[in-house]
């Protein structure tokens, strides 16, 4: 015990000396680069000059920790720019998917503006007024009626794609079932395959395709066209483009914008003319035959 006493008396002063001497060096170092002197300022050189070199290895961990403070902060940005790269990329992705969209629609477009119709075939514009409202029926009433010459079964187009039918015609409005409705039947040819089929409206936004000759020749993304069976739609008018459903049913997606129908172009379609002499069309008249229409055409105004 007396000599841990002895030891701790020895030991505090000694600490007490120390820092006093620490802080008398410090006091002396401070006055020594305070003095504005030409000698001490030579002095503080060759103190410089001696000691700062050999202090090299004590700055070497400080040096080291600045520059890993500065790679850190260099992965930082770098993983900064990376994350905002792949959001650009990924914003690049979105406008490539709607570039090639778009790429796709103006094909169409203008393999739309290379379609030539009948030329008899005119068509009167009316504005959609207002829609069914029924989930049971699918259907649009037009400002156009029966003062305006409209009939009952004329197609009616939104300027690309088929869009329904007349099915009753007022004074001054008329209705048009669309393609989606449940009882809508429209024959229709996918192409190129030239397969005939039924377009079958069942209250969805891609009807689906039914009585299809031979469903192998079909492909999705086929063009879709009405066929003119029946007399009621002219032929040659777009409808859409083959899709299949996930139950791998053959649907239809309808070139017809049905989410803005504001304009609608009520097809004048009178019928075709019934083919009298079909042997006519396949091969050219003989002599007799031509005496004889001859003969026909000229007894025809005294009759």
């Amino acid at each position: 015990m007396a000599r841990n006493r002895q030891d701790e008396d020895y030991v505090t002063p000694l600490r007490r000396l120390l820092a006093s001497v620490v802080v008398l060096c410090l006091i002396a170092v401070f006055l020594v680069w305070r003095i504005d002197s030409p000698r001490v300022e030579r002095f503080r050189a060759q103190v410089v000059d001696t000691v700062v070199p050999s202090f090299d290895w004590a700055m070497a961990p400080v040096t080291a920790s600045v520059n890993i403070l500065r790679d850190f902060q260099s992965y930082r940005r770098i993983h900064e720019q990376n994350q905002e790269l792949r959001r650009e990329l990924q914003q690049m992705k979105a406008w490539k998917e709607a570039a090639l969209q778009l790429e796709q629609e103006n094909a169409r477009l203008l393999d739309l503006n290379n379609v030539r119709l009948d030329p008899r075939l005119t068509y009167i514009t009316g504005v959609v007024m207002a829609d069914s409202g029924s989930p049971f029926r699918q259907s649009v009433l037009l400002n156009v009626g029966a003062r305006d010459g409209i009939v009952d079964g004329w197609a009616a187009m939104d300027g690309i794609g088929l869009v329904g039918r007349i099915s009753g015609v007022g004074s001054a409005t008329s209705r048009v079932v669309l393609l989606t409705d449940t009882s809508s039947r429209v024959p229709v040819t996918v192409q190129p395959s030239g397969q005939h089929a039924m377009l079958m409206g069942d209250n969805t936004i891609a009807p689906h395709i039914d009585f299809l000759e031979d469903k192998d020749l079909v492909r999705p993304g086929d063009r879709v066209i009405s066929s003119g069976d029946g007399g009621v739609f002219p032929a040659g008018l777009l409808v859409g483009q083959v899709a299949e459903d996930p139950g791998g049913r053959l649907r239809v997606r309808l070139a017809a914008d049905y989410e803005r129908l504001e304009f609608l172009r009520v097809l004048r379609h009178l019928g075709s003319d019934p083919l009298r002499d079909p042997g006519g069309i396949v091969g050219p008249l003989l002599p007799g035959d031509m005496a004889e229409e001859a003969a026909t055409t000229a007894e025809t105004p005294d009759g």
